[in-house]
């Protein structure tokens, strides 16, 4: 049976050049010490990893770059798994197009339904007032088919185009110089318009998914950028703490992180993460953000030509859909198949319609309520980083006292005193080897 492997723990060592230690990992993944630390063991002994302790306990882990192929080669279940997600992605694809196509499936039968109506009441109209050919020219029904669709397939193409387009379809051989131009100072769309119209409908995702694990990795930054000893303010621009103590709302960090309070002679409290200031990388001293931002609402990544193509669309399906509804008894009863088969599925091409320009709206709306929350939010975060810029003298105080704590421990590959890469034996007397030539070499420089 495959094992339970933790994804983030993978990533974090792929990211990290397959030699990590625990405080690396959970710093980069924003995981919580002890999960990190299991992620990696459950890690090591399915892919052959191995451990490099140093003299102070601290322990480095080094992984084959190929510890993923290793997984998929013991476990069919992850090769499944893999299988499965790119399986959906492809089915998730097809959903998205599928509400364009819908879209265009409704116009088509509403507008058929009406023309065919359309034809049945001129034929009806032609036999009551005697003439012998009661038959219809249906020519002119086709071509008004089929100018709906040339119409419809227009509108997605210029929908592109006009705002911004889709890039991937189209080329730009034989415009003039000024087409060119204008086509390479558009901002190119993300999406074709079949998956904009899905776009316009339910939007592109929570742009703040990541939101908890981007807080968590930003505030593993700032304490590894200080050494790994901080004061509480320091991460206060990260968290959305109600709390008016920063030491109150410090807890979650330090029940993540496994931090350890200082008291100062002051009485002040600072705080020390000894597992993040142990790295098995060159420098775990990076640039850390001043505060966590959200990012704002959106409401498609579709340009503006392709919403108003949907929107037209929309409009175009809905009113055809209302048109149709004042005209439902008559369909029914026609007799003709196809009519009773629309009046059999009306009610589903009228909530279509409706809900076509509804959800927009009201997701619109929403959005709006959200973006002004998300605004208050990154201000009042931006305000107490600001606060930082210039510390009263107490916070001064606590900033600098948080500095005798601050340490930094490299393990490093010449310094590790056991290694599961080599036989203990073999460690021994690599170990006494090295002794032996730092005693030739105090003796011949006379201590």
């Amino acid at each position: 049976m495959a094992p339970e492997l933790e994804p983030k723990v993978m990533q974090a060592v792929e990211a990290l050049d397959y030699r990590v230690s625990v405080g690396d990992v959970a710093a980069n993944a924003g995981l919580r010490i002890p999960v990190a630390e299991q992620g990696l063991l459950a890690l090591a002994s399915e892919v052959g990893g191995h451990l490099q302790v140093a003299d102070s306990g601290d322990i480095a882990y080094t992984f084959p770059k190929n510890f993923r192929s290793v997984l998929f080669q013991k476990y069919w279940q992850l090769r499944l798994k893999q299988w499965l997600g790119q399986a959906w992605k492809i089915l998730f694809y097809l959903i998205r197009m599928s509400f364009g196509v819908v879209l265009i499936l409704s116009i088509g039968i509403l507008a058929i339904a009406l023309i065919i109506a359309a034809v049945a009441a001129m034929s009806a109209a032609s036999s009551k007032d005697g003439d012998n050919d009661s038959s219809v020219d249906l020519s002119g029904v086709f071509h008004f088919l089929g100018t709906i669709l040339e119409s419809i397939f227009r509108l997605m193409f210029y929908a592109d185009w006009i705002g911004g387009g889709y890039s991937g379809g189209y080329t730009t051989r034989g415009r003039s110089r000024s087409q060119r131009s204008l086509q390479k100072a558009r901002p190119q769309s993300e999406l074709n318009f079949l998956e904009a119209i899905f776009s316009f409908l339910f939007g592109d995702g929570d742009p703040n998914a990541d939101l908890d694990d981007r807080r968590w990795q930003s505030i593993a930054q700032v304490i590894r950028s200080n050494q790994g000893a901080i004061a509480a303010e320091q991460v206060l621009p990260f968290l959305d703490e109600s709390k008016t103590d920063p030491d109150d709302a410090i807890l979650p960090v330090l029940t993540r992180f496994q931090g350890q309070p200082q008291v100062s002679p002051a009485g002040e409290l600072v705080y020390q993460f000894p597992e993040l200031q142990v790295t098995a990388g060159e420098d775990i001293r990076a640039q850390a953000q001043p505060a966590l931002q959200e990012h704002p609402w959106r409401f498609s990544k579709a340009t503006s030509g392709q919403l108003w193509g949907a929107g037209l669309l929309g409009a175009v399906n809905a009113g055809l859909a209302i048109f149709v509804g004042l005209m439902l008894p008559d369909l029914i009863n026609s007799g003709m198949g196809f009519l009773v088969f629309v009046g059999q599925i009306y009610p589903l091409l009228l909530v279509y319609g409706l809900g076509f320009l509804l959800i927009p709206l009201v997701r619109w709306q929403v959005g709006q309520w959200r973006d002004r929350r998300i605004r208050q939010r990154n201000q009042h975060r931006q305000s107490l980083a600001q606060q930082l810029h210039s510390p009263d003298n107490a916070l001064r105080a606590k900033l600098a006292y948080a500095q005798q704590f601050a340490n930094r421990q490299q393990l490093s590959s010449d310094n590790a005193a056991y290694t599961t890469e080599t036989d203990l034996v073999e460690q021994e007397l690599d170990q006494q080897a090295k002794l032996d030539a730092e005693w030739e070499r105090r003796l011949q420089s006379g201590f």
